[in-house]
């Protein structure tokens, strides 16, 4: 058997690649796996730290998530965290923070009491904070620059601590790497600097040509974030999708202001994240406001190039214009896309984004916080063509043949574990090898 040949062949470095790595490693009798990554290191994209959040979404201050939803995102959250518990990774790079989502006004102040009622059950700690309550342990949330108590309703729900919500995804790549690559008898090899260029299928076996090696393989699993697509694209799967980039850009401030992660309501209408601020753990826990939501015809941020790419993964016609037309067409969504595109503009564009983040924290001064410059990634939304919508989630390719390919947005660094158990079952289906269900769940669910 050739030396470039493997059983299993992963694409893709961040967070889900490597999740999927290790599980292979660990949990399968596969012998021959591989992880080709792009870049010179782990994780240099979305899954970076200053990429994200740094949140374990397990839908409790989700106000976007259905009950159901947010029974399987609880389900993927406790792997991660029992992961980085059984490995000690608890304080090194996985927190406890206090976290709340809050409802600002009496419509959301209601809202949010019955969300309170409705996913109590499935999140018992969480408790409801009247704005006394929010006083004493998130005082930011009330009071202005004068010292005074904020007129509106405001309630909180959420946890004051004891649950792990904060992460760097990041170090946690690098982590399930390097113990992959502990398990004996097996060869787990990881290649840096290797664009992939092309898959292509011979027979039973997958050719994958990078700028400085041939692979071949079994099975191929893509997780390349918004080149997933085009990979896909490439080989002539996944052409009813489409794939619209959204960024998301933050500021951060030079002090810290909020104890823990504070998120607000969604609003229904906008298929984005709404404004949250959270302590980020790579700046002494200074506040980061954002995300905003800003549409770039580009697959990678700040890096030079892939606005071709961009195009290929488009694939413009008529079905991705109405979807477009759809969303453009409501003023409210209309005028949140522009206010977003504004929000990027030096200075004037700090003086509009600090008015929302005053929703958040009322005293909150020009000086206090910069654009925080180099943050954020790209997420790619994929559009379903054949139902004229945008797919809000994760999308997955598999057309049966020993190939996968995922695209993973927001909360897909949650899900790494869960999605990369999924894929496992897929691959030893197809290769006829067996997945220890049994470890792994003692591991990470029992």
């Amino acid at each position: 058997m050739p030396k470039n040949h493997y059983d299993v062949l992963v694409v893709g470095g961040g967070i889900s690649g490597a999740a999927l790595f290790y599980e292979l490693a660990r949990y399968t009798d596969i012998k021959r796996i591989a992880l080709v990554e792009k870049y010179g290191s782990l994780s240099t994209l979305n899954s970076k730290g200053t990429s994200n959040s740094q949140t374990i979404h397990c839908g409790d201050i989700e106000t976007n998530y259905t009950v159901d939803k947010a029974k399987k995102v609880k389900e993927t959250a406790n792997m991660v965290v029992k992961y980085c518990l059984q490995h000690g990774y608890d304080n090194k790079f996985m927190f406890a923070h206090q976290k709340m989502a809050i409802g600002v006004g009496d419509i959301e102040v209601a809202y949010m009491k019955k969300r309170y009622e409705d996913f109590k059950e499935l999140y018992p700690y969480m408790e409801v904070f009247d704005k006394e309550k929010l006083a004493q342990i998130e005082p930011k949330l009330i009071y202005d620059a004068n010292g005074k108590e904020r007129p509106e309703e405001i309630i909180g729900v959420g946890v004051e601590g004891g649950e792990y919500s904060t992460i760097d995804f990041g170090a946690m790549s690098e982590s399930l790497v390097n113990n992959a690559q502990q398990v004996k008898d097996k060869v787990t090899d990881v290649f840096f600097n290797s664009q992939v260029l092309s898959i292509k299928k011979f027979g039973d076996v997958h050719v994958i040509m990078t700028k400085d090696r041939t692979f071949t393989a079994d099975f191929v699993v893509v997780n390349a974030g918004a080149h997933s697509l085009f990979l896909a694209h490439q080989m002539g799967f996944g052409l009813d999708f489409s794939c619209l980039p959204m960024a998301g850009s933050f500021y951060i401030s030079k002090k810290k202001i909020l104890h823990g992660k504070v998120y607000m309501v969604q609003n229904p209408k906008l298929p984005f994240a709404a404004l949250h601020g959270d302590p980020d753990i790579l700046a002494d826990g200074c506040t980061r406001f954002g995300p905003t939501a800003l549409m770039l015809p580009k697959l990678e941020r700040y890096v030079h190039g892939t606005y071709l790419d961009f195009l290929h993964t488009l694939r413009l016609d008529h079905n991705v214009i109405k979807v477009f037309y759809d969303l453009l067409k409501d003023s409210e969504i209309r005028n949140y896309v522009f206010r977003n595109f504004l929000f990027e503009v030096p200075k004037y564009g700090k003086e509009l984004f600090i008015k929302d983040a005053r929703k958040i924290v009322p005293s909150l001064q020009l000086d206090d916080i910069e654009y925080a410059k180099n943050f954020g990634g790209v997420r790619p939304q994929v559009i379903d063509k054949k139902s004229q919508k945008l797919m809000l989630g994760e999308a997955s390719i598999n057309p049966g043949s020993g190939i996968v390919f995922n695209m993973t947005p927001s909360p897909g660094a949650t899900s790494c574990l869960g999605n990369a158990r999924r894929d496992v079952k897929i691959v030893c289906e197809f290769l006829g090898k067996t997945f220890n269900e049994t470890l792994f769940n003692q591991d990470l669910l029992d």
